[in-house]
């Protein structure tokens, strides 16, 4: 016992040390006079906002405190990474509640032949930089050029830091100290640091980078009314149009006489309508395994999209831990990886509804639809994101994924995604529901006649997709400008009632489509029901189009292959994510208004 006595006599001093060990780390509290560490993160042009690089890739000053030893490792997520965050220590020695008594030289510069055009490019791209005190971000340029167009480069930072007790609550930088960027011209890099006691809440800390006038205007909260008022209108026309019109058909219908044709069934007399195509609109459709994982992919998205929205507005992203960078990624992969027990559930469950007996399914091949399921959104993205990240590496940017991270998501990918995807294909094909169509199909596909203009999918499909869009036009903006132009998205309260009706306006639309299409004697209702909603998604990326080239200023290879790389997957996922709303609400309907039909 007494041998051991010095290793646990060490390990009480080291659980008695740990808090104030990290207290800058965890807790945010600081006694008198201990360090806190101002981190640098990257820099870039304003104008791109993922062309952004390491803050020592400029020529500039390195301190002696090390950039590359005292690089932040601490707490850093595959989120955080993915943002394209790289903290490292800006080498100054800040001290809690402690005024700076004079500048406190970082070092100084001997300017180059290179580090002027390297300095001058960055002036004249308008180039940013980021820190972070207290993991509150402060931003700052690093130069200007002048009227006469003479570029200059800022030396002097001055940090007012406002305190409340223990803990800092604000961070504001001003840059002074222009100097002209000349070969030969020596730059004395300089920092001052002033504490002011604030009443200010640790807890509200982050309002203040929250921009209320903008996401809060009250044409945010039109937009919210006017989809509200969409709402009511669409699903008042569709219980108009639909239940009086089904009504007078099953009355007619119902006085129609019934002949016996060769003493085997007994059919409709000759005439135009839905209930015509009872014997062949519960077919399965064309590519039935690819509709099947397309299927369970628009699911899982559903889910991923949900719970993201539904986390964000728990608090993980509100008040004082707001500033956790990559929180929504992090929770976003976490959403994707649990769902993937949905996307295997659905696509295996609605595969088996056509193969009732064991010997069909067996010579099915279902096992290549839990293939696609698992490969599809996957293979997709990983074939975008590679590509984005070949030029990223080539550019040296910091939006370039690291190796680790790399395999780290490829190993939750497999021994977590993977599993669950099969896990939940095993559930959907042995616990799911088997065919339970109401009506029985028939063993001769009926010929589809030639539709009538207002019946033709193709004009039936980029109609579906007008009024779900319309419904999200005007939150796109916000999302797009908080993505693209520097602002924190926080008010995930609208959109989740974006979300919301967003559904309710997707499945009213397909209902409609899907109605006209079967009433023009059409039973391949499935894709068409699955397009129509998705076609939302078509016009996302339209608007994300005029948004490039009409909003923004940015220029370059890397940053609009970004731009058009990422607005690809999003308006990918959207046509699932509402596609399979459409779907869900149409085969709803179709359900229902064929039990209700008697055919022998």
């Amino acid at each position: 016992m007494t041998s051991h006595f010095p290793l646990l006599l060490s390990l009480l001093l080291l659980l008695l040390l740990l808090p104030s060990t990290l207290a800058s780390l965890s807790t945010h509290k600081y006694t008198p006079s201990s360090r806190v560490i101002l981190y640098v993160n990257k820099i870039g042009p304003y104008a791109n906002p993922q062309e952004t690089y390491s803050y020592y890739s400029l020529p500039w000053c390195r301190p002696d405190d090390g950039h590359e030893v005292n690089k932040k490792k601490e707490g850093i997520s595959i989120g955080e990474t993915l943002e394209g965050h790289e903290l490292r220590s800006s080498g100054y020695h800040i001290f809690f509640s402690t005024n700076s008594p004079h500048k406190e030289t970082s070092c100084t510069q001997t300017l180059s032949k290179y580090d002027v055009n390297e300095l001058k490019k960055a002036v004249e791209e308008q180039y940013f930089y980021q820190m972070y005190f207290d993991d509150l971000p402060v931003w700052g340029m690093v130069g200007e050029r002048t009227r006469e167009g003479g570029d200059y480069i800022f030396t002097q930072r001055h940090l007012s830091v406002g305190y409340n007790n223990d803990r800092i609550v604000e961070v504001n930088m001003t840059s002074d100290g222009l100097e002209p960027i000349e070969v030969g011209h020596e730059l004395e890099f300089s920092l001052t640091v002033t504490w002011e006691k604030s009443t200010k809440s640790f807890h509200n800390r982050f309002e203040r980078y929250l921009d209320n006038e903008f996401f809060e205007h009250q044409i945010h909260w039109f937009s919210i009314f006017n989809a509200f008022m969409m709402v009511i209108f669409l699903c008042g026309m569709v219980a108009l149009i639909l239940v009086r019109t089904l009504r007078k058909d099953y009355q007619k219908y119902e006085r129609e006489e019934e002949v016996d044709l060769e003493g085997m069934e007994r059919s409709l007399v000759e005439d135009s309508g839905w209930k015509q195509v009872h014997g062949d609109v519960f077919r399965p459709p064309q590519y039935l395994m690819v509709f099947s994982a397309l299927l369970g992919t628009g699911w899982q998205l559903i889910v991923i999209v949900a719970g993201v929205i539904l986390f964000a507005i728990a608090g993980p992203v509100h008040g004082d831990v707001y500033e956790e960078r990559g929180e929504v990624i992090t929770a976003f992969i976490v959403c994707y990886t649990l769902s993937s027990v949905v996307a295997g559930y659905t696509s295996g469950r609605y595969y088996r509804q056509f193969f009732p007996t064991p010997r069909l399914e067996a010579a099915s091949r279902w096992q290549m639809t839990m293939g696609l399921t698992v490969l599809l959104l996957p293979c997709i993205s990983a074939f975008v994101l590679s590509g984005l990240n070949s030029i990223s590496l080539y550019y040296g940017t910091t939006a370039s994924i690291p190796f680790v991270v790399m395999f780290k998501i490829f190993a939750i990918w497999c021994f977590v995604s993977i599993p669950l995807s099969v896990v939940g294909t095993m559930f959907g094909r042995h616990f799911g529901r088997k065919n339970s169509f109401p009506c029985r199909v028939n063993s001769i596909p009926r010929q589809i006649p030639d539709p009538v203009w207002y019946g033709n999918p193709v004009f039936l499909v980029p109609l579906s997709g007008i009024l779900p869009f319309g419904s999200i036009f005007i939150e796109l903006y916000f999302i797009f400008t908080s993505y693209w132009n520097y602002k924190f998205y926080y008010v995930y309260g609208f959109m989740l009632l974006v979300f919301i009706i967003l559904a309710i306006v997707t499945m009213c639309s397909t209902i409609v489509s899907v109605y006209f299409l079967l009433n023009s004697e059409n039973y391949h209702w499935q894709w068409t029901a699955l397009m129509s909603g998705g076609f939302s998604g078509f016009y996302v990326f339209l608007y994300a189009l005029y948004y490039f080239y009409f909003k923004t200023n940015m220029t370059g290879l890397l940053q609009t292959c970004f731009y058009f790389g990422y607005m690809g997957l999003q308006s990918f996922g959207m046509s699932l994510l509402c596609g399979t709303f459409g779907f869900a609400a149409a085969s709803w309907f179709v359900r229902t208004i064929f039990q209700n039909v008697k055919v022998d």
